[in-house]
């Protein structure tokens, strides 16, 4: 009699017990380490432990394993846990190098004097859309090339497509121009390019492009000596740029309809750079 109130206890406990514990697959290490302890314990039931204190001790031994297994799992569960945070942790780091890698700075492949954030969003706003999208390449720099137009002009040969001038003075300017390329130097006065030609500056303390307003097709002028945009009006150019690329002038122009893109008409040139396009697979 005192046995079966023993096996009706062990029976409640272990229905108690394993309706609590978390569920387990038969095939998992937690799910065979139950099977292989119940098996043992139905064993004992089956065969009819002969003395009391053999099912006492099969109802210890089975909650101290119980806790054993509840530590088990539950240490499973805080590294799957802790696995998921790390792999979310992953997740998000990648998709912000994917969104950092998208809107930062328009795919400079070279370091600029001049171009800021805020001048290179202005850029990919203004382009012809043949360009747009297109990773940005440094054909020429006043200080890794040396100060001379004609190997600007050399540069530019590597362009199909417009190549994009930005000087800047010593005052803090940047300003500059899209010009068709590669550039030709000519012998004699002969105005080139098209209507996407502009020049731009930041001089008021934010970009501003100037387009060509159809006056006249003054574009740009193009020799070994001087570059010279815009035309009309005073006689003067939008932006001049001697031979020797350390000194140049600004003021309106008819062919643009722009005001003195530096901070004086006459200025000492801080560095020249001429940059080209290329698609993303290039």
């Amino acid at each position: 009699m005192m046995y079966t109130r023993k096996v009706h206890r062990f029976s409640r406990i272990f229905s108690k017990s394993y309706n609590s514990l978390p569920k387990v697959g038969p095939n998992s290490k937690e799910g065979k380490y139950l099977l292989s302890y119940l098996s043992y314990i139905m064993t004992l039931v089956n065969f009819g432990a002969s003395k009391t204190r053999n099912l006492e001790s099969v109802i210890a031994n089975f909650k101290y394993k119980k806790r054993v297994m509840c530590n088990m799992l539950k240490d499973k569960i805080i590294d799957e846990d802790h696995a998921s945070r790390r792999s979310n942790k992953i997740s998000e780091n990648l998709e912000e190098v994917k969104i950092n890698d998208q809107f930062s700075p328009h795919k400079l492949i070279d370091d600029s004097c001049f171009i800021s954030l805020e001048l290179n969003d202005f850029f990919e706003s203004c382009i012809p859309k043949l360009v747009k999208g297109c990773k940005r390449v440094l054909l020429y720099s006043t200080l890794k090339h040396g100060t001379s137009l004609r190997t600007l002009i050399r540069k530019s040969a590597q362009l199909t497509t417009p190549g994009l001038l930005v000087v800047g003075d010593m005052q803090g300017a940047v300003f500059g121009a899209l010009l068709d390329c590669p550039l030709i130097p000519t012998t004699r006065p002969k105005y080139q390019g098209t209507h996407q030609t502009f020049v731009f500056t930041n001089v008021d303390g934010h970009p501003r492009i100037f387009r060509p307003t159809g006056v006249n097709r003054y574009y740009y002028l193009c020799s070994n000596d001087s570059l010279a945009l815009g035309g009309g009006g005073g006689g003067g150019f939008a932006l001049y740029l001697d031979g020797d690329l350390l000194t140049g002038t600004s003021g309106p122009s008819d062919t643009f309809g722009n005001q003195c893109l530096a901070h004086t008409p006459e200025f000492e040139l801080k560095n020249v750079e001429l940059w080209g396009f290329t698609h993303a697979s290039s």
